[in-house]
């Protein structure tokens, strides 16, 4: 990765934007929707960033670009036309280690503003790290047209609740299964539809009824060819409730990329075409975790004993043609 992904704290921002004209008010514009503190520096103001400063009441420094306490900023943004001046403002900032940005100059920059989906207090931050905007805009569309404007107050009333879930129902894998069955299912739905107050009393008997919890599971998932892509909807679901993956060399690596993050990672020194290692597999979901099992190719899983006479649950997925 050319650029590290991050989310800053808003109300912990002090920013500067050197510059007064129409990128400096989109800038600003962005800035605001965040609360952070503001402080715009430039000797001449459009309508627009003169509104903002009188409206918002930002602090306005009716000069020219000056390095003078600029360690009182922790993020600046030049948004002059002036290449020379974008120029200072940058290597200014490197030097006292402020993150800089330079509008439409990536390489004066130690960060770049991403594409922004805002599902407030979901959001979503796509880059392309600039080598392909118009792609950018095309994945942009596709995640739009999927997200529903309503997920922000799914993500409040899961905030409001977590508490309450956490001391219920003990365990990581146990309460992701319950979120899931809340979020994806009618009390999900009504959150979505408006009706908080009738979903808040749902979840609230539903937490007073006895929770069935899950229990360990091994999925082997045969990649077949290699090629994420080909990943079906039930696979990619698998995996992303992943608490171990197991894989060896063979298997193509981009696929670790689609397990959960935090999932523990167990590579194998011994090719699965030469011996599956369903006893260690068994050992981990036998502790109630669920467990990936990715396998190169698609091979035939031989008899294991031990696996047969156990309660474990065990799937068998092919990722595509």
């Amino acid at each position: 990765m050319n650029y590290f992904p991050i989310f800053l704290t808003a109300n912990r921002i002090n920013a500067l934007i050197v510059g007064g004209g129409d990128v400096a008010a989109r800038k600003i514009e962005l800035l605001l929707k965040a609360n952070c503190t503001i402080t715009v520096m430039s000797e001449k103001c459009n309508e627009t960033v003169e509104r903002l400063i009188d409206n918002e009441s930002l602090e306005h420094l009716p000069h020219q670009y000056q390095a003078n306490n600029l360690q009182q900023f922790n993020l600046i943004i030049a948004a002059t036309d002036d290449e020379a001046v974008n120029q200072q403002v940058a290597a200014n900032a490197h030097q006292l280690d402020i993150l800089v940005n330079v509008v439409d100059q990536p390489a004066l920059c130690s960060w770049i503003t991403p594409s922004i989906i805002d599902r407030d207090p979901m959001l979503i931050a796509l880059s392309s790290s600039g080598s392909a905007p118009i792609l950018l805009r095309m994945l942009r569309e596709q995640i739009e047209k999927t997200l529903p404007d309503g997920y922000g107050k799914l993500a409040n009333f899961s905030y409001k609740f977590r508490d309450h879930v956490k001391a219920r129902i003990k365990g990581v894998r146990n309460r992701r299964a319950f979120w899931e069955e809340i979020l994806r299912g009618s009390i999900g739905q009504l959150v979505l539809d408006g009706n908080i107050e009738q979903a808040e009393l749902q979840l609230i008997q539903q937490l007073k009824q006895e929770v069935s919890l899950p229990s360990g599971e091994i999925v082997f998932i045969h990649t077949l060819l290699g090629n994420p892509d080909n990943l079906t909807l039930s696979a990619h679901r698998e995996m992303q409730f992943a608490d171990a993956v197991i894989y060896d060399e063979q298997v193509n690596p981009a696929f670790i990329e689609y397990i959960r993050r935090d999932a523990d990672k167990y590579p194998q020194q011994i090719n699965a075409d030469v011996l599956i290692n369903a006893q260690h597999a068994l050992e981990l979901a036998e502790a109630g975790k669920k467990v990936i099992y990715l396998l190169a190719g698609h091979q035939t899983i031989p008899h294991n004993s031990a696996l047969s006479l156990s309660q474990v649950t065990v799937k068998e997925l092919v990722c595509g043609t």
